[in-house]
């Protein structure tokens, strides 16, 4: 009789104490999870800000380049200018 006694108790502590171990671990799986998601949404929010600011720097690359085309036009035309003064001179 105490065997049975003792076996319905041992069992029984062992049924709460795994579905106490399995809430513990499921608790700690979906907590998991949303830190993945959060890293993730994270992750694209800083590819589009890093992907705008590749196209706005490409953007300003392309203005300077003109920028140095049209200053180094005019530097060849005040070259120029320069020269035919200088032989006007002399």
């Amino acid at each position: 009789m105490n065997d049975n006694i003792y076996t319905v108790i041992i069992t029984a502590i062992t049924v709460l104490g795994s579905a106490t171990a399995f809430r513990f671990y499921e608790r700690k799986s979906m907590r998991k999870e949303r830190d993945e998601e959060f890293i993730r949404h994270d992750c694209k929010d800083r590819i589009a800000k890093l992907e705008a600011l590749l196209v706005e720097s490409a953007r300003e690359k392309d203005e300077l380049r003109k920028m140095i085309l049209e200053l180094t036009k005019e530097v060849a035309t005040l070259r120029t200018k320069v020269e035919f003064f200088e032989k006007g001179q002399s």
